[in-house]
């Protein structure tokens, strides 16, 4: 039961974190917001991002690796942050090849960076994601069993984290109903989508057209809208090309 508990509060905190860094990344440093303006990552709508979420549990059962075979203690965490990073980029790999495949759609595109793998995989985010290894393991991991403690004796708590999971459920529902009229148009249109250029896009038709543009309802829009988006996409892609 504990073990549950622990592997629950780490999802939902790892979503909503994970979705606070991808917030200020996209408001500050990504390419495909030249405008600057803030924008929800992802592609749920709510306020988490799951693949923080599994990349914080599997940080923690990582982190009971036993490495004490090595003498010296650096060596030994050096060793296991670069087994953390290895193993989420592979779940990366895996979560980003499944949406490529399945859905014709990319959640994120490293095609820019040095040394990338299909562009879902590159050496930076890898070192970025041991970075995030070394501050869970001395920040977050020996705190681990203290706020186990207190989740556990405050149930207006749990009931937060209950209605996480309600959320997340029926979001994913919502969201995968707009996935698959954006797999219909890929597939039509022959090209792989990039769900920030997507959401780009979907911004500019919305202001032309004095539309109201939603923070949480980024990829909301009617059928011809959502085309359209596609169209410029690919003309976009050409152009590059």
């Amino acid at each position: 039961m504990n073990l549950f508990l622990v592997v629950t509060f780490l999802f939902f905190a790892g979503s909503i974190g994970g979705w606070l860094i991808e917030l200020v990344w996209r408001r500050f440093f990504s390419s495909n917001n030249p405008e600057r303006k803030w924008i929800n990552p992802g592609y749920l709508t709510g306020p988490y991002l799951p693949l923080y979420g599994f990349s914080l549990t599997i940080m923690f059962f990582l982190s009971l690796i036993d490495v004490s075979f090595i003498e010296k203690l650096w060596l030994q965490k050096t060793v296991l942050f670069i087994i953390m990073a290895l193993s989420i980029t592979i779940f990366e790999y895996i979560a980003g090849l499944i949406f490529i495949r399945g859905m014709k759609i990319k959640l994120w595109d490293y095609s820019r960076c040095w040394g990338n793998f299909q562009g879902i995989i590159c050496p930076l985010y890898s070192f970025f994601w041991y970075l995030l290894s070394a501050a869970y393991y001395f920040l977050i991991h020996p705190r681990v069993q203290n706020w186990l403690y207190w989740f556990t004796n405050h149930l207006g708590f749990s009931f937060v984290v209950g209605l996480f999971f309600g959320l997340l459920i029926s979001d994913f529902s919502y969201t995968m109903n707009i996935m698959n009229k954006l797999r219909k148009a890929a597939k039509e249109s022959g090209i792989i989508l990039r769900i920030e250029n997507i959401q780009h896009q979907l911004r500019a038709i919305h202001e032309e057209r004095k539309e109201k543009v939603h923070f949480w309802f980024s990829l909301k829009a009617e059928a011809n809208s959502l085309r359209e988006a596609v169209e410029r996409f690919k003309i976009n892609l050409e152009n590059k090309g």
